[in-house]
């Protein structure tokens, strides 16, 4: 029986659509919470980090972290693993993963005019009209920004990506199941061996994307046969020795017969290719409002392949913890508003895996044990030896990680 996919704008009638689906056939549901939990088993990574793939939000530490990247990786190999079994709806994102050259498919859409979804929303959610409306337009820019990253489509409810939408504003949810068991049964969605091949090839490229995400690659993987392309999006300064690296990895994988290389539509731009370096802090928050001093400083850290993001005061950088949480911090002391030992204080209650470096020029002795007692890593003065910095970052960031992997 061929796969179904499908994917609905929020308040579209989705749940019921898919129980009245699965009570009607012998279909199985594999929904996003489905392959995140199976992504996690596969990664390691926790199960926030898998579930940021689906924000349009991503991470101030992304760019070093690659996290999402990595996440998406993981999911398409969730998703590639179930798809060796029969009888399967994937609902959800997850829907997207299954790439257009598997035939057996039936890619299903649920949309409905705006009107219709926010007087769903207001009924389902107990909300005003205002409050719906911004809740559809949020849901709607996660969709628009997942399905733009997978196929390089702004519009998530596209006719090109589907074989069915169904307009749930003049279709009960009866009839929307019953026209998609109907297209069940039409030849052109039958497996073959064609098709089966095609889903061989699939869990193929990601086991390939997998193996280059473990050792901090982040490119995009084809393959046929046995063969694996992998595709080079960011300009790179040394492109020969990354080519021989990514074959290197590619080859070691089972059923790689050989591997090419080439560069995509997007080399030629600004970007760098930048290699995730698992062993070096890329996750660091620096606080302090002297930004000739900090902008320098950051830029420091990144020749040394650290990865940080600034923030100018203390509210500002509580309100970055809050939303996407770093490992380490270096934190000033003198600064207006709320100062560092109260902004040290509160993460050390509120998220206490971070380790805090405190780095001012205008502490005293009693300033240094009172940072100490409230669980700072360490306490270093201005201006401070880059390289004794660096040691204590990646000394702070080897507990983190040490802490994590007993999680």
């Amino acid at each position: 029986m061929p796969v179904i996919t499908l994917f609905s704008g929020s308040f579209c009638k989705e749940e019921p659509v898919l129980e009245t689906l699965i009570s009607e056939t012998e279909y199985k549901l594999i929904s996003d919470d489905d392959l995140t939990a199976r992504a996690v088993e596969l990664s390691g990574m926790a199960a926030k980090k898998i579930e940021r793939a689906f924000s349009s939000r991503t991470s101030a530490f992304n760019k070093f972290t690659h996290e999402k990247e990595r996440a998406t990786s993981y999911l398409k190999l969730a998703a590639a693993q179930e798809l060796g079994r029969d009888n399967l709806v994937f609902a959800g994102f997850s829907s997207h993963l299954i790439p257009a050259s598997i035939n057996h498919v039936l890619r299903v859409c649920l949309i409905a005019d705006m009107e219709f979804r926010i007087s769903e929303a207001k009924t389902n959610e107990g909300i005003s009209s205002k409050e719906a409306a911004k809740l559809i337009h949020r849901q709607d820019e996660d969709k628009a920004v997942w399905v733009n990253r997978l196929h390089g489509v702004k519009d998530p409810w596209d006719p090109s990506l589907y074989d069915i939408i169904i307009p749930m504003d003049k279709t009960a949810v009866e009839e929307a199941a019953s026209l998609i068991k109907e297209n069940l049964g039409k030849d052109i969605l039958q497996t073959t061996a064609a098709s089966q091949k095609a889903v061989d090839d699939f869990l193929l490229a990601v086991r390939v994307e997998v193996e280059l995400a473990k050792e901090g690659h982040y490119v995009n993987v084809g393959a046929k046969d046995g063969l694996v392309t992998i595709t080079i999006n960011k300009r790179v300064l040394a492109l020969g020795r990354l080519e021989q690296e990514l074959k290197s990895i590619a080859l070691k994988v089972k059923g790689v017969r050989d591997v090419k290389t080439k560069v995509g539509k997007d080399f030629y731009q600004a970007d760098i290719y930048r290699k995730y370096d698992f062993e070096v802090p890329s996750r660091i928050l620096l606080v302090d409002d002297e930004r000739e001093f900090v902008t320098t400083l950051s830029e420091r850290l990144l020749m040394r392949d650290m990865g940080s993001v600034v923030a100018y005061d203390g509210r500002s950088a509580l309100d970055l913890i809050e939303s996407d949480e770093p490992d380490v911090m270096i934190l000033d002391l003198r600064m207006p508003g709320i100062d560092g030992i109260e902004v040290l204080r509160r993460v050390k209650k509120s998220n206490p895996s971070i380790e805090v470096i405190i780095l001012t020029g205008h502490g005293s002795e009693e300033d240094r044990k009172t940072c100490m007692e409230l669980g700072a890593f360490a306490y270093l003065q201005k201006p401070v030896d880059i390289d004794l910095l660096s040691e204590t970052l990646k000394k702070a960031n080897d507990k983190v990680r040490t802490g994590k992997n007993k999680t």
